[in-house]
């Protein structure tokens, strides 16, 4: 590896200031924070925050927590604050942070590689009765969600969760987030290769490391081995993907740049094949590019997606390579597409090794910390004490003997938790929403619910995959671009002429067996309450008007317009 070290005031080469001076890029020497946010970074770094929390802030409560902390240093510890109740959504983008702001925090939990014991569960469960009203909803990103927190309780949150090897470092922030992986990592009998060393290592290195601490903004990680791609691969930042070299065996194809959010781009391949003892350095390699030439200068440029943009995939290879592995990668093939569309591992499946691993399907993600500790029980009865969660807001239990399968799914069942889900249960998402996020315009998670018990009603036959997934403002925490039917919430006019929550809608989005955006139905805009009749009427056109085999994604970007209404 080159030199890696990131400090503005390091002792470190200063290339000559280029064109992209203006971004306020490490790289060309311009050091001098251009915003508010850069500014702070420069002030203290965002690990530091962790003491203030500790020896000052959970013992004078809320108002003694200075504001830079607060709305930022914060996150690099995994705490939000959540938005004050009663707010409605119209308000979001008209009233103060500081208006917002309840005195409570969303805390959350990094869960690399979707890995849990049954002793990690039962704390987080703990954790969430004792702290969290309850509260404990899984993101699409395999972590777990707390809200409700007050600062005076996290160093004890903190005490039990590290007791059990959890960790909130980094969960949010400008920083390498975490880091996602198969969740059937090391026991699928379809696994090109096991990416968890990997994630491992990675985690071992950049995680709390303070040379990556102030990126220019969030870096998002995927690993995974399976060919189902089931890590969402394209959406990442970077991400490793298994292949098979025909001369070099297993080992990863490399990707760059994708996101979401407001302008969306899916990752693009380097055609790097990468070994898995390499895979960690090549990921410092790319890390160390984002925090040296990312953009620094507006924040909504901010992402890594907008340089490999403007530097092309052949250009960054040979800056990664040149500058900072100091040798080239091999060439590579591009992985497989997926031979199915569901790659959330719901459902009853062999493992390798002969056990059967089994995945359940809560409703968008929302669970409570009791149900958690009666997952662990089952868990513990059933298998061998190794959970998992998924991209898809699921859960699965692993190393479950054959004889054993039915007690168990019989008894997740009881909880509310099947394996056999609908189409709908298993393919409605939801971000969090008005309920707690400063963000959003319109609920998510209870709407989310309804449309699932509305749908399972009023389409009781339909038997298509097809995601519907709901965001509560643009920023795409949701994937809506990349679902089937995404919807994205703002206020919209209702036929009284009313501002009211509702809905802009995109079809057709997709991951996997073709990757895409959605398309947005020209003057289309669904209110909350009009929302389970358009999904009816639309979901029919499709049952009515598809092709043998034709898929949602294929028919809505063939379908006339008129249709999609």
């Amino acid at each position: 590896m080159a030199d890696t070290s990131p400090r503005p005031d390091a002792e470190r080469p200063r290339r000559k200031a280029g064109r992209h001076r203006g971004e306020g890029q490490w790289s060309a020497g311009h050091f001098t924070p251009l915003n508010g946010n850069e500014q702070t970074k420069k002030d203290d770094d965002g690990l530091n925050v962790r003491t203030r929390i500790e020896t000052i802030y959970a013992n004078g409560g809320f108002d003694s927590i200075d504001g830079a902390d607060l709305r930022g240093r914060m996150r690099w510890w995994g705490l939000y604050t959540q938005r004050k109740p009663g707010i409605s959504g119209g308000k979001t983008a008209v009233l103060a942070p500081e208006e917002l702001d309840d005195e409570h925090f969303m805390l959350r939990v990094r869960i690399d590689g979707g890995r849990l014991t049954t002793a990690q569960l039962r704390v987080i469960g703990e954790i969430s009765q004792e702290f969290a009203r309850g509260t404990a909803d899984i993101t699409n990103r395999q972590n777990v969600q707390f809200h409700w927190i007050r600062i005076e309780d996290m160093p004890e949150i903190w005490r039990r969760l590290e007791g059990v090897g959890l960790s909130t470092t980094e969960a949010c922030g400008d920083v390498p987030r975490v880091i996602l992986g198969s969740p059937v990592a090391g026991i699928a009998k379809d696994e090109i290769i096991d990416g968890t060393p990997a994630i491992e290592e990675i985690s071992r290195r950049v995680v709390g490391n303070k040379a990556y601490s102030n990126l220019p903004r969030k870096f998002k990680t995927a690993v995974s081995g399976s060919p189902l791609l089931d890590v969402t691969h394209e959406i990442n930042d970077v991400a490793f993907v298994g292949v098979v070299h025909p001369e070099l065996g297993p080992g990863f194809d490399l990707w760059v740049g994708g996101g979401l959010s407001t302008n969306p781009k899916l990752g693009v391949r380097l055609g790097a094949w990468v070994p898995l003892e390499d895979v960690a350095n090549v990921h410092e390699g790319v890390v160390s590019i984002f925090r040296d030439y990312g953009y620094r200068r507006l924040r909504h440029r901010a992402r890594l997606k907008f340089l490999v943009t403007d530097w092309g995939p052949e250009k960054f290879r040979k800056v990664l390579e040149e500058e900072y592995l100091l040798r080239t990668l091999a060439d590579g093939p591009a992985p497989e597409k997926p031979a199915q569309q569901w790659r959330d591992h719901v459902g009853v499946h062999e493992q390798r090794d002969g056990r059967r691993y089994v995945g359940f399907a809560p409703r968008v993600g929302r669970v409570d910390g009791a149900t958690l500790g009666k997952i662990a029980d089952l868990a513990e009865a059933h298998g061998s004490g190794r959970v998992r969660t998924t991209v898809e807001q699921k859960m699965l239990i692993l190393d479950v003997e054959p004889e054993q399968v039915a007690s168990l799914t019989d008894a997740l069942a009881a909880l509310g938790l099947t394996t056999e889900p609908s189409v709908f249960r298993r393919g409605v998402m939801a971000c969090t929403g008005l309920e707690f996020c400063k963000l959003a315009i319109v609920e998510t998670k209870q709407a989310g619910i309804d449309v699932i018990e509305e749908l399972e009603r009023r389409l009781p036959e339909f038997d298509e995959p097809v995601t519907i997934n709901l965001n509560g403002c643009p920023n795409s925490c949701a994937r809506i671009q990349v679902a089937d039917i995404g919807l994205k919430g703002q206020l919209v006019t209702n036929d009284q002429g009313e501002q009211v929550g509702g809905y802009q809608v995109h079809l057709g989005g997709s991951l996997g067996l073709e990757p895409g955006f959605g398309r947005k139905v020209r003057g289309l805009k669904v209110t909350a309450e009009e929302l389970p009749d358009y999904l009816e009427r639309v979901l029919r056109a499709f049952g009515e008007q598809r092709t043998d085999g034709e898929r949602f994604t294929q028919w809505a970007a063939r379908a006339e317009e008129g249709a999609l209404k």
